[in-house]
């Protein structure tokens, strides 16, 4: 994780030298499908998933160019719907991804026109699943659910116009020292609010 993020920046200097911009705005997603490991209890399922109603939001900030950017971000995603069918144990998820990534071309999200790009990023995330509802005969046999971390990758490809970009995504976490790992798949929009104020004013 260290190294990704070491290379990542090192590239950010080579590419963007003395040119580099700095944006800010929001990253949102809708997961359409959800699935997290628990640290296995050996008593009931640790897994649940959701693929209803995963919605995302949170802070995101970009250094880089017209074909290259670099950009620490960070989510609070929320899933009502999230259980397990094999082992109801109750509803809801939640999780917390933050992560850094190498954004190229379109998804830098600084250029004016339209462009496909993609991006790879890594990070942690700290999740919970069974927010209501824990079966209280389960909870009397020692199941509990609380944040656990795993370490994310994520692959993204979209496109991007004017501070906005639209794009699909692929996270896989893991943690072997604890036997966990999440999986999400969907849909992610970013804005970066200097460039879409840029392009608005420029338009009159």
């Amino acid at each position: 994780m260290r190294l990704l993020i070491l290379s990542s920046f090192v590239l950010f200097i080579f590419v963007t030298g003395v040119s580099a911009q700095i944006g800010y705005g929001l990253t949102a997603k809708t997961e359409l499908y959800s699935r997290y490991k628990n640290p296995p209890d050996n008593i009931a399922s640790p897994s649940a998933g959701s693929a209803l109603l995963n919605i995302g939001i949170g802070p995101k900030l970009w250094f880089g160019g017209d074909g290259f950017a670099i950009s620490p971000e960070a989510a609070v995603v929320f899933s009502p719907l999230a259980l397990s069918t094999g082992d109801f144990k109750g509803l809801g998820a939640v999780s917390f991804p933050i992560i850094v990534k190498a954004q190229f071309a379109g998804l830098s999200n600084f250029n004016r026109d339209g462009k496909f790009g993609f991006s790879i990023g890594g990070g942690i995330q700290y999740t919970r699943t069974e927010l209501f509802g824990l079966d209280g005969d389960l909870s009397e046999q020692g199941v509990e659910r609380s944040y656990y971390k795993t370490y994310i990758i994520e692959a993204d490809f979209g496109f991007g116009l004017s501070g906005f970009n639209l794009h699909g995504l692929v996270c896989y976490g893991f943690n072997t020292d604890l036997d966990a790992n999440t999986i999400s798949i969907g849909i992610g929009y970013d804005f970066n609010i200097p460039c879409l104020k840029e392009a608005r004013d420029s338009d009159f």
